[in-house]
This record gives C-alpha cells, sequence and structure tokens, in this order.
C-alpha cells in the first residue's frame, strides 16, 4: 500500500480499540479517514467483515475494492508493513515478544474491567448509556435516544457473563485493577513508556483501555485520578503522538526488562495466565465453561474461543524467537508466573 494513501476505518469513541489505532496512526503519521458510528448496517458500498468488531479497517484488494479486516492486533502488524519509519514494534525480538505478551493483556484482560466497571455499577451504566447512544448519532431525537439507551444498557449488562463479570469474579476484576495503576504509573514515572523513551504496542493497548477506564466511566476514572494524576494525565498525551521526536535508541534494552517490567509482568502472571489456560484446557475438553482460582478466590465463566486463539498465537510467537532470544526472556516469563503461557512450545 502506498505510504500516502488514506486509510478508511469504521469506529466508535467507546471503543478501546478504535482509540488504540487512532493514536497508534497518528503517532506513526499514517492518513487515515474515520467513519463514526460503529454500525456497519448504516454503510453503504462496504463490505462486511466476517465478524463485526470495531474498529474494522477497509484495506484495498486486488481487484480495486475493499477488504473489511479486524483484529487491532494484526492490523497494527499489517501496519508496520505498509506504512514504514515510526514503528511501534522493538527491533529486538526477546522485547519484542514482551511488547506483544502485553499488549495481549491489555486487549483481553484489562478489557474485562473496563466492561465490568462500566455495566456493573448504576453510575456508569446511567453515564454510558447516553453516551454510546449519541456517539452513534448526536442528532437522535430524546425519545429515540432514551431508547437506544435503553435498549444498549440491556444489552450490554446481559453480556457481562460473556467476559467473565459477576458476582463471583467481581472482586478479582476490580482487585487487579487497582493493582495495575501504581504499576503503570511506575514505569510511566521512570521512561515515560511501557517499553522505554517510545511507545510501543503494548503502550497503544493499554491507552486504548483506560480511555474508558480513566476518561468516560465514573467509577474507575475517580479511582484512576485519585491515585495517580500522573497515568491520568499520561492517558490525554498518548492521544496524539503525531509531534514525538522518536529516539532510535529510546527502546528498554532487554537487559534492563528485569527490574522494569517484573512487576507488570507478576500481575499478568497473577491473573491473566490462569484464565489463558484453564479456558484453552475447558476447550480442548469440549467443555463450555470453565474455573480456576485467582488470589484465593474462584473464577469461572463461559468459555470464550477467541482467548484461546490469543495463547495459541502467542505460543506461535514464542516458537519463532531464536534461541537466543528464548534463553534471555524464558527465566524472567517463569519467574513472574508467566511461563506456563509459553510450556507447550519449543524451548
Amino acid at each position: 500500500m502506498a505510504a500516502d494513501k488514506v486509510l478508511e476505518l469504521l469506529g466508535a469513541p467507546g471503543s478501546p480499540y478504535t482509540r488504540k489505532m487512532l493514536a497508534l496512526m497518528r503517532y506513526r503519521h499514517i492518513p487515515y479517514r474515520v467513519l463514526w458510528g460503529g454500525r456497519h448496517a448504516d454503510l453503504t458500498g462496504y463490505p462486511m467483515p466476517k465478524v463485526q468488531l470495531l474498529p474494522t479497517f477497509y484495506f484495498p484488494d486486488s481487484n480495486g475494492g475493499r477488504e473489511a479486516v479486524v483484529d487491532s492486533t494484526f492490523i497494527l502488524r499489517r501496519l508496520e508493513q505498509d506504512y514504514p519509519g515510526r514503528s511501534a514494534i522493538p527491533g529486538e525480538a526477546g522485547l519484542a515478544f514482551l511488547d506483544y505478551l502485553i499488549e495481549d493483556f491489555a486487549d483481553e484482560w484489562l478489557t474485562k474491567a473496563m466492561f465490568h466497571y462500566r455495566w456493573s455499577h448504576q453510575a456508569d451504566i446511567d453515564n454510558a448509556g447516553p453516551l454510546l447512544t449519541f456517539w452513534h448519532n448526536p442528532q437522535l431525537g430524546e425519545d429515540d435516544a432514551r431508547g437506544f439507551s435503553d435498549f444498549i444498557s440491556k444489552r450490554q449488562i446481559e453480556r457481562l457473563h460473556v467476559v467473565g463479570s459477576n458476582e463471583t469474579t467481581a472482586a478479582t476484576i476490580e482487585a487487579s485493577f487497582k493493582r495495575f495503576i501504581p504499576i503503570l504509573s511506575q514505569l510511566i514515572e521512570t521512561q515515560g513508556y511501557v517499553l522505554g523513551a517510545r511507545p510501543s504496542a503494548a503502550g497503544f493497548a493499554l491507552y486504548g483501555q483506560l480511555t474508558q477506564l480513566a476518561l468516560v466511566d465514573p467509577t474507575p476514572a475517580a479511582l484512576l485520578n485519585g491515585a495517580s494524576p500522573r497515568l491520568r494525565a499520561w492517558v490525554d498525551r498518548v492521544d496524539d503522538l503525531s509531534g514525538l521526536d522518536v529516539d532510535a535508541n529510546g527502546w528498554l534494552p532487554l537487559s534492563q526488562a528485569s527490574p522494569a517490567l517484573e512487576p507488570l509482568l507478576q500481575e499478568i502472571g497473577r491473573v491473566y495466565v490462569p484464565i489463558m489456560l484453564a479456558n484453552a484446557d475447558a476447550i480442548t475438553r469440549g467443555e463450555d465453561r470453565f474455573s480456576t482460582r485467582i488470589d484465593g478466590r474462584e473464577w469461572t465463566q463461559p468459555v470464550f474461543a477467541y482467548q484461546a486463539k490469543c495463547l495459541a498465537w502467542m505460543r506461535q510467537e514464542y516458537a519463532a524467537l531464536d534461541d537466543t532470544a528464548r534463553r534471555e526472556i524464558a527465566d524472567l516469563l517463569t519467574r513472574t508466573g508467566c511461563g506456563a503461557l509459553i510450556e507447550h512450545t519449543a524451548a
């Protein structure tokens, strides 16, 4: 794709993945055009993706038409190939794997906190319903808007169990978010971004979830803003890094990854790894629910096929590393409880 080609995407401000990708493209100087609203059915002349997720990117295909593509992790890496310069992926293979792991944690675990807070607390429900309505269409009349708000709120609340938010798991989700705030805040204070002095895919993924948790939903926003004004300010800064002067040597050296990233990786090992493994095992056994224990509490939810794919993709990323890169990060992964993610891959 030509580097100056304007890339189109369908998105919504309430989608953390839309916000993740818009910030990434601003940072990387990728020209884009957003189709706001978030409903595929409202578009004429655009292909429908197989799975209707946001953002949906419309890449030009070989026939001169459009190809609808979803999944921010893979789109981000496709953009690395199509648009050179200002990369968001570390050049050092071991560090790039850690970036991939943290990005996956943000996309698949931190989003549980986002969805949980938004649709479990009444103040957040009352806030989110109208916002999602007017993000879709700011010209709706009051009666129509109220009906749409009630409809979308009811639908999303009914989906809480799908992402794992329920009376049993609520305390685990909220405790993890409260631990996460000072962990990321310390990283920002020390080095500016997650993997050093320049932004990475993992940082944009964390930012995407935090646009909702820190800016939109009142309950988690009050928690984060009270605990770390630094992190709250960082979210605003990451929104537009188009003017950032990128330091080519700004990546965290892998030799320093252990002391810097260990607290964050320990949180990943503590909460995300058990879910990934239990979910994949249940799917292998043909079960429709799984249970595990996190922090001494029971965790139970329906299986999630996509997250089993995430685990398989992560193992593929690890297996693709050369022996040196695997040796460099294997001890860090094991020590932080993340080693089980890659136990079944080449070592």
